[in-house]
């Protein structure tokens, strides 16, 4: 893992295939740890990391902390009510607070677009040599996730050997709330790196045409993209036309708390026109497997018996994937600001 060039991670716009195969590959064998137990591995025994989690969540933040236990690190976890934020300290000086007691990775969730990149540019001004992972700043980015559902579709289709060539060709529909997800945005970047074509599908409101040419540009800041050729990116507003020849569908959750206006006329129609159901999936041809980040809206963005199908629903795979996934991260993080690799002992026994 030695080649593993990301200081921070803050984006998938900057990841090559190459570091998406070392996320999978190492994400696998996480997978072999047993789920229960004491047992854990000694790759970040002595270092500290930091959860600061400025917005709610349940899935991110516990698989963190988790997939950090789990690598022996020890961990320190933020809580806004009981901060001093209520005192007008800011985030960036709260962030810096944890710094200054000794953390080594802060992983880190805003509401606010840009909060991660800020923090991790300030460290690199002030020479600290504390690193930043993303975990979900507002309408931009959630890495973590998308790398968790790369390693749950790679899995699906080779499970013996889940690597990201394996998703080349593959025609993934990403149904719902567009606009608002990070999601969707980090997807775009993993599932095109990975030479999957994506069908984008929700209502106008929700999916603006111009997401058609998300990736047809070098990523923001950059000269080029690192990903010399991806897969493409259509998008259409009926559910009937995307979901024919699918592979795999992922469903969003309808992000409401981030809607600043009313851009639905009901649930209920929205359901009716892009809910997922056993019968509207056989539209696309053959059995597909459904994802959802999560939390689900039961009735809107699936039906109940579709998300309780374990035949067809991903969604609690997708959580068993988050920790073995985030353990990889933060591995691969420690590995590039340490003279040398942490510690990995055999994981096959």
């Amino acid at each position: 893992m030695s080649g593993w060039q990301h200081r921070h991670i803050l984006d998938l716009s900057t990841f090559s295939t190459d570091d998406y195969a070392a996320v999978l590959q190492l994400a696998d064998r996480f997978r072999q740890l047993p789920v229960t137990g004491a047992r854990r591995l000694p790759a970040l025994q002595g270092r500290l990391v930091a959860s600061l989690f400025f917005e709610p969540s349940t899935r991110t933040r516990s698989s963190f902390e988790l997939a950090a236990k789990r690598l022996s690190a020890d961990v320190m976890s933020f809580s806004p009510s009981s901060s001093s934020l209520s005192k007008g300290e800011s985030v960036l000086d709260t962030a810096r607070t944890y710094v200054a007691m000794g953390a080594d990775v802060l992983v880190l969730r805003h509401r606010s677009t840009g909060v991660p990149q800020q923090l991790a540019e300030d460290l690199d001004r002030l020479g600290e040599r504390a690193v930043v992972l993303n975990g979900g700043d507002g309408l931009h980015s959630h890495p973590s996730q998308a790398l968790l559902d790369l390693l749950t579709l790679a899995r699906h289709f080779n499970p013996k050997q889940p690597t990201p060539d394996v998703l080349q060709g593959k025609r993934i529909v990403i149904v719902g709330d567009i606009i608002h997800s990070r999601v969707a945005r980090s997807n775009l970047w993993a599932l095109t790196a990975c030479g999957a074509d994506v069908v984008l599908c929700g209502p106008r409101s929700l999916l603006p045409t111009e997401f058609a040419d998300f990736v047809a540009a070098p990523p923001p800041g950059q000269a080029r993209d690192p990903v010399p050729e991806r897969g493409s990116v259509t998008v259409h507003h009926q559910l009937e036309q995307a979901l024919p020849g699918a592979d795999a569908v992922m469903t969003l959750r309808l992000q409401k708390e981030r809607m600043r206006q009313q851009l639905l006329t009901s649930l209920e129609r929205y359901h009716r026109d892009y809910g997922l159901s056993h019968q509207r999936l056989q539209l696309c041809g053959k059995p597909v497997p459904v994802l959802h980040p999560g939390p689900v809206n039961r009735g809107v963005e699936m039906t109940g018996d579709l998300l309780d199908d374990p035949h067809v629903s991903q969604v609690e795979e997708q959580v068993r994937n988050g920790v073995p996934t985030r353990m990889a991260l933060l591995y691969l993080m420690a590995a590039a600001e340490s003279v040398a690799e942490p510690s990995l002992v055999s994981i096959s026994s």
